[in-house]
């Protein structure tokens, strides 16, 4: 999925992962390409690309559990999941 929560409110987004969680609960692998941080932190496993957008993009820079990008990314998008907590 493609950014599935553009525009979204954070109630529709909870109500949103509630249905992945359906879905990967049953055995289904689920790939969402995302900047909303709910997403970003519920997400089972992180491929951040990098190192910025466009031309300057496109590079693996981390990949792991939410909790390692907090705990040990030095990319732009484990800054901002710090920033916001």
């Amino acid at each position: 999925m493609d950014e599935p929560t553009t525009g979204l409110h954070p109630l529709d987004v909870e109500n949103f992962l509630t249905l992945l969680n359906h879905i990967v609960d049953s055995g289904s692998t689920v790939i969402v390409v995302e900047h909303n941080q709910q997403i970003i932190r519920a997400a089972g496993w992180i491929v951040d690309l990098g190192p910025e957008g466009g031309k300057n993009g496109g590079q693996v820079v981390f990949t792991g559990t939410p909790r390692d990008i907090l705990k040990n990314g030095t990319t732009i998008t484990a800054d901002y999941l710090r920033k916001s907590l």
